[in-house]
């Protein structure tokens, strides 16, 4: 019985004539392909109109003073950058004695064969939330620089009760505030103060708590203006037909918004490979070796391609990336897996970093 049982386990040799493959069974894994990842920063201003307002033309001759609150989203900034993840439409298993020796990324990307190269993945997972924050509050008050009293004191004519102060009176004693900072710091300047400040460190600290003094009594009138910065994250995988796909949308008044929330303006994005590039890929991509392939292993030459993101028919920001799902694939030679050699793969792409004897 021992002599007649097959002898299995050994890989078929070049130039075998047996044509029995060795196992029927073997590792899957997959080519990959890139993403796309939108690093959005955004400012968030909000306006507070000043509980003068209506008095800042009257006492201070400034027109147009805004009389409602408003908060308003502006992008600042966009940066892309790019993650690689398997490729559903690229997915083989791995056959024969050389299926033992193949590397993968923990995800199941094709790493190496024969092969101890480092396949650990760096990543990290960002999470958007579009969840409304409150806004925060920063203790501002602008009573904190009011210095007239609510009440002042009655007299005879109303059995000496409190008497509570007119917006008017409270209005003209900050208007007068103001302008005696300005008197103050032109005083100052011009060298018509009684002493002169030790040195001119104090001269500056005197000029700017003026100056600082004044804005705030100024912000009575005018109003306040305050900016908060948010960060998102988006990502976005390109299809062959990717031209103007949305990636997410933008609201001046509600800020970044998920595509499917058509209140916002949409930020799409246009995907284009260097044609030259990959007709060049596709004329070299074929072998005239029968046996090509049949090992099922496989590797890609990443296309290069020009992205674009846009909004309002406007190009905001542009790179020039590589893109394996849009290149070509290549079975790997034979000759290459009999053991013999050490051959590396750019996780990221899918592309030979380097083939050598070992």
């Amino acid at each position: 019985m021992i002599l007649v049982i097959p002898v299995f386990g050994q890989r078929r040799k070049k130039g075998d004539e047996d044509s029995v493959p060795a196992f029927t069974e073997g590792v899957i894994y997959s080519l990959p392909r890139t993403g796309i990842r939108l690093h959005v920063r955004a400012v968030r201003e909000i306006f507070e109109p000043g509980p003068y307002q209506s008095y800042a033309g009257q006492l201070l001759g400034i027109d147009n003073a805004k009389s409602s609150r408003s908060v308003k989203w502006f992008i600042e900034d966009i940066e892309i950058s790019t993650f690689s993840e398997p490729d559903p439409e690229h997915v083989y298993k791995a056959l024969g004695e050389v299926a033992y020796n193949i590397s993968l990324t923990p995800d199941g990307r094709l790493a190496g064969i024969n092969s101890d190269a480092d396949i650990s993945v760096k990543d990290f997972v960002k999470v958007n939330r579009y969840i409304e924050k409150p806004e925060r509050e920063d203790g501002f008050s602008f009573a904190d620089f009011n210095d007239t009293p609510i009440y002042t004191r009655g007299d005879s004519t109303n059995s000496y009760r409190p008497v509570r102060v007119s917006k008017d009176t409270k209005a003209a004693e900050a208007a007068s505030r103001i302008l005696e900072c300005r008197l103050s710091r032109f005083h100052m300047v011009a060298g018509l103060m009684d002493e002169f400040h030790p040195d001119g460190e104090a001269y500056k600290v005197s000029l700017d708590e003026l100056e600082c003094i004044e804005n705030n009594y100024l912000s009575l009138f005018t109003g306040r203006t305050t900016y908060s910065n948010e960060t998102f994250c988006f990502n976005f995988i390109p299809s062959p037909s990717t031209k103007g796909d949305v990636i997410f949308r933008f609201s001046e008044v509600k800020g970044m918004l998920p595509a499917s929330d058509l209140s916002g303006k949409p930020v799409s994005i246009k995907v284009e490979p260097v044609k030259e590039l990959t007709g060049k890929y596709s004329g070299l991509a074929s072998s005239e070796n029968p046996m090509a392939g049949q090992s099922g292993l496989f590797y890609r030459m990443p296309a290069i391609a020009d992205v674009s993101i846009i909004f309002e028919l406007k190009t905001i920001a542009s790179a020039r990336i590589p893109m394996p799902q849009y290149g070509e694939t290549a079975p790997i030679p034979e000759e290459l897996l009999m053991g013999d050699h050490m051959i590396e793969i750019h996780p990221e792409t899918g592309a030979v970093k380097s083939v050598s004897e070992k």
